[in-house]
């Protein structure tokens, strides 16, 4: 009976030990001191929190919040610009009356995001513990990005599925999808014309022109690939096809083949090829009252004389003219012809996010004229999605 009575008394007791551990409260006390922030958005005081929460969340300490804190910190103007060193944390913990001070840095630097934590031991004025980790550049991210630093440093079980979603892929510099931007997608924009182009397009209808104004809109859509790539430098193949002059009732379609360099970390961008259409012309002269001219001009009181539909041409002084004189001119009513011209463009891409805007001011020249214009599009980066795209960003 007694036997008996001294395991249920052990049990009684293991349980209630067991329970005891269960509910005890962390006995280490810990403060936050904002850390350095560079190249981000997120404020410190906002990073604070985050690191606040995940160790609460770890219930390894008892953590200090703001309002703990801030009696302290505003008396002293050390404490109030920036305090981050660790004799200046130390000094903080003393003042603060806790065991431990925490703070760091979160740099953006380039494609990565770094996060440091150090953790400070006030009474032996030296470091506890601290640790370094690169992160992929998703910045919505960086409450996670500190979980992860935080459970390394006290020897915890990261999610694998998590760490390897955000960690930073450091690749050869010389592989093809290093500093890759991708600007396949649609483009918009406009051009004055320049030359003969330009007199064609005013030109009166009846006398052949298209009788437009020498401008024009475009739309199109280009399509790229990159086939070399370091970290600041692209080569590009870039198709484009492009519909102009729908705003003034026109269909001038095109197609444009260039090879491009994209450079530097602002993205700038240089490009030239040819660019293919369709042209209507026809051969002939100009004729009035029996006199002919090679002006290569059309003018009101002058008409061209296609030379299909020339019958015998004679001079002034009735003599027959074998040749008055063709030329080869732009004509809505003459026969169609591939025409070339050759493109050159600068520009450079804008971003925000995963958003790409791209932007190129370009010259397409021809015998005679060509196209003056500037254009944009834009892409959404889609190699590159946030772990939790659908929750808004937890700056608290």
């Amino acid at each position: 009976m007694k036997t008996n009575q001294f395991k249920l008394t052990s049990l009684l007791s293991a349980i209630l030990l067991g329970l005891g551990g269960f509910f005890a409260q962390p006995t280490n006390s810990i403060a936050v001191s904002n850390p350095n922030i560079n190249s981000l958005t997120i404020k410190p005081e906002s990073a604070a929190k985050m690191m606040r929460l995940e160790l609460i969340k770890m219930n390894k300490y008892k953590v200090y919040d703001e309002f703990d804190m801030n009696e302290i910190i505003k008396a002293k103007e050390e404490y109030k610009v920036g305090c981050y060193g660790q004799g200046c944390l130390a000094r903080l913990g003393e003042e603060l009356k806790v065991d431990y001070v925490m703070s760091g840095s979160i740099d953006g630097l380039g494609n990565k995001i770094v996060v440091t934590i150090k953790i400070i031991d006030v009474k032996a004025q030296n470091l506890y513990k601290s640790s370094v980790r690169e992160f992929d550049n998703q910045e919505t991210e960086i409450q996670r990005m500190i979980e992860i630093v935080l459970f390394e440093m006290h020897g915890l079980t990261v999610e694998k599925a998590l760490s390897d979603r955000l960690a930073f892929k450091n690749e050869i510099i010389t592989s093809n999808n290093v500093g890759k931007v991708n600007n396949s997608g649609p483009r918009i924009g406009g051009a004055v014309l320049t030359g003969d182009v330009r007199e064609f397009a005013s030109r009166d209808i009846k006398y052949g022109g298209l009788g437009i104004q020498p401008f024009t809109s475009m739309i199109g859509y280009q399509i790229e690939g990159q086939y070399v790539g370091t970290e600041n430098f692209s080569a590009l193949v870039e198709g484009i096809v492009n519909i102009s002059g729908l705003e003034q009732s026109q269909f001038i379609p095109s197609i444009s083949l260039l090879n491009g360099f994209r450079f530097g970390k602002g993205n700038y961008e240089f490009a030239f090829g040819p660019r293919f259409g369709i042209s209507y012309t026809s051969n002939g002269y100009l004729d009035k009252d029996g006199l002919y001219g090679i002006t290569g001009r059309y003018y009101k009181d002058w008409e061209w004389i296609s030379y299909a539909n020339q019958n015998n041409i004679v001079d002034q002084n009735g003599d027959l003219l074998d040749n008055p004189g063709f030329e080869t001119h732009f004509d809505k009513d003459g026969s169609p012809r591939l025409s070339t011209s050759f493109i050159i463009a600068f520009g450079r891409t804008f971003q925000a996010g995963a958003l790409n805007v791209p932007v190129n001011i370009f010259y397409s020249s021809q015998r005679g004229g060509g196209f003056l214009g500037v254009n944009m599009g834009f892409n959404v980066v889609k190699s590159k999605q946030p772990i939790n795209k659908q929750s808004p960003q937890r700056y608290y």
